[in-house]
């Protein structure tokens, strides 16, 4: 777990997997902590650079200080971690007023997100009473005592029945929390809702949506999520059977698959059509680096600019886009394949395999494989400058 100070406040997150991945932001739901997600994560990793943080007041954050919270502050949180990551776009879920962070994205900053994945939240949730009501409850009794009244809407009854701790252990995550802070954000549930605000908002940048709920929700029922569908020009919408409020934690296998296919790239029809630009643009900046991808860009002229434009959309595109194969091994072929040419693209290539987390064992046994398949002379080669750009002790 690491720290940032966003607004004057310490905020705790972790930025875990391979720089040159796209980016995954996750947010947790009211009363829980970023380790909603740890059963989750280890499905995301080969592909995707994760990036989770625990909310105002939550796990390891720092409380709000009488300040009154809003939406766009804890979107103001994503944005600012993102940027701390080095991601212009990203991808995005979010669980209950986690989704709310993400409907705030949509509203405001829907050029900056690749995909949105809304779960067990709305654009309304409950109504100002209830949560006023509970804000001052948690003001006066405290998290401790109420987390025993709160827990078990969470999840639904066979959860309970699969793990019979699992009350007792969220009673603790949420006791933990700052009273305050989650009485604020009670209030901004009341106080601050979406009616309205998301129609044309995510068709604006072609951002995808897919909403998720529970059919055992007791906080966000089915019908809160028809209503945001609604709200978000019909965007799809899918129910888990048997699940309550935190499918993360109740299915993470079936929400990391959901995940995966709602993030992975349309490469639209690639038979007929070619993937776009722009799709092979983002992929090539994220694997070989902006600076990398403008000075190509710079130096192109007439002569080789659709040549550019080529590779941009064939190998960036419709290869390294492809989700069929991680970027982890897509490095190793594509060096292999290099080192046994001889190429001069094999530096380029090599310092990538660094920036994609290769380890050295690792591109040894890629280079092992050159020697044996495409000619000792070659794999001589590809290790002596593996050594120059700082590979090995």
């Amino acid at each position: 777990m690491a720290f940032h100070t966003i607004n004057g406040r310490s905020v705790a997150y972790r930025l875990l997997g391979a720089e040159v991945n796209p980016l995954i932001i996750l947010a947790h739901p009211l009363g829980m902590s970023q380790a909603v997600w740890d059963d989750v994560i280890p499905a995301l990793l080969p592909r995707y650079r994760v990036l989770t943080w625990d909310l105002p007041g939550h796990g390891a954050s720092q409380a709000v200080s009488g300040e009154q919270i809003t939406p766009a502050d804890l979107a103001a949180e994503a944005l600012a971690l993102a940027e701390l990551a080095g991601a212009e776009r990203f991808h995005f879920a979010g669980t209950s007023i986690g989704g709310v962070v993400g409907q705030q994205l949509i509203a405001a900053h829907s050029d900056r997100l690749l995909s949105t994945t809304l779960t067990n939240t709305g654009a309304v949730i409950g109504n100002p009473d209830l949560w006023n009501t509970r804000a001052g409850r948690v003001r006066q009794e405290g998290l401790v005592a109420m987390s025993e009244e709160i827990v078990p809407r969470w999840f639904a009854p066979k959860a309970f029945e699969a793990s019979p701790a699992l009350k007792a252990g969220w009673c603790v995550q949420m006791g933990r929390g700052d009273d305050e802070s989650y009485a604020q954000l009670c209030e901004m549930l009341g106080r601050d809702t979406f009616t309205g605000k998301l129609s044309g908002k995510s068709t604006l940048h072609k951002v995808r949506v897919q909403l998720f709920g529970g059919s055992e929700d007791m906080a966000t029922p089915p019908a809160t999520l028809e209503a945001l569908t609604a709200e978000l020009d019909g965007a799809p919408l899918e129910i888990f059977d048997g699940v309550g409020h935190v499918p993360a934690v109740e299915a993470p296998t079936l929400f990391a698959q959901k995940l995966l296919a709602v993030m992975a790239t349309d490469l639209g029809d690639v038979a007929n059509h070619g993937v776009a630009y722009a799709t092979g643009l983002e992929t090539r900046k994220q694997v070989l680096g902006e600076e990398h991808v403008a000075r190509s860009t710079a130096n192109a002229n007439s002569l080789d600019a659709p040549f550019q434009q080529m590779i941009t959309r064939l190998a960036w595109g419709e290869l390294w886009s492809n989700d069929d194969l991680t970027r982890r091994e897509r490095s190793m072929i594509t060096t292999g394949i290099l080192a046994a040419l001889g190429r001069e693209e094999l530096t380029l290539h090599l310092k990538t395999a660094k920036r994609i987390g290769l380890t050295e064992a690792e591109l040894r046994q890629v280079l092992m494989h050159v020697a044996i398949y495409g000619g000792v002379p070659a794999a001589n080669h590809a290790f002596a400058l593996a050594k120059e750009l700082g590979w090995g002790e």
